[in-house]
């Protein structure tokens, strides 16, 4: 299968690291264009990490850390998730989190990015674990449907800080997200740049809230706060 979703690139932003940490504070509030918005930065960094690993077998950053993997596995078998739900990883990155939802024992698996690099280095990862039968990797070209669960870890993040295009670059997603995802699918965002609040109104068209999940937290002038906010949605009817 092949996808019409673009700008899904994985992104460390202020909060990509290899380590279980997420203490980076991030801004609350809207921000700025970057570099990191750009497909050119994503494919040169995922050309490095492809060489990398071809060199060492390092597969790279996890970005937001092992921790981000763990609790939205965490959530799935709470919910229950079937084995054999369609999901949908946007911005696959290394192909880490792909993995990880094999060894969990899921077997319908799609990786999306529109990096080359990174589609060709997340084969590589999973050939590496013996799982590339459980996964279909794509790029964005063509159309992509029928998902019971879409998962971001920063690709809106990322689709934020594009320099062009930035405000029709958040609605497209948002778009693309609902024609992927089937009615009542469910959407598990991670971002350390949108707040919950922020993320509520940004997907309030087309989509229902379900829960927040627990992330680590910080005090600071009397106040607390959250370096990063990780959210469920369902998609509406």
């Amino acid at each position: 299968r092949t996808s019409s979703m673009e700008a899904t690139a994985k992104t460390t932003l202020c909060c990509g690291n290899n380590s279980d940490s997420e203490t980076e504070k991030c801004s609350d509030n809207d921000f700025g264009t970057s570099k990191l918005g750009t497909k050119e930065y994503w494919e040169d960094t995922y050309q490095r990490e492809l060489d990398t690993f071809k060199d060492v077998g390092d597969v790279g950053e996890i970005w937001f850390g092992e921790e981000s993997m763990s609790r939205v596995l965490r959530w799935m078998d709470k919910e229950k998730i079937p084995h054999s739900a369609a999901i949908l990883d946007i911005g696959t990155g290394n192909g880490v989190f792909l993995t990880e939802l094999a060894k969990h024992g899921y077997s319908n698996l799609t990786g999306i990015d529109y990096s080359l690099s990174s589609v060709e280095l997340a084969r590589n990862v999973l050939q590496a674990e013996n799982l590339t039968d459980e996964v279909d990797f794509l790029n964005c070209h063509g159309e992509l449907k029928d998902f019971d669960i879409c998962i971001d870890k920063g690709t809106f993040d990322a689709i934020s800080l594009n320099p062009e295009n930035t405000k029709e670059g958040k609605l497209q997603y948002v778009q693309a997200l609902k024609d992927v995802l089937k009615d009542k699918g469910l959407f598990a965002i991670t971002s350390c740049n949108w707040t919950k609040e922020q993320l509520l109104d940004r997907f309030s068209e087309g989509f229902e809230f379900v829960q927040e999940l627990p992330t680590p937290s910080f005090h600071f002038g009397g106040k607390k706060g959250n370096s990063v906010t990780a959210l469920i949605f369902k998609r509406a009817q």
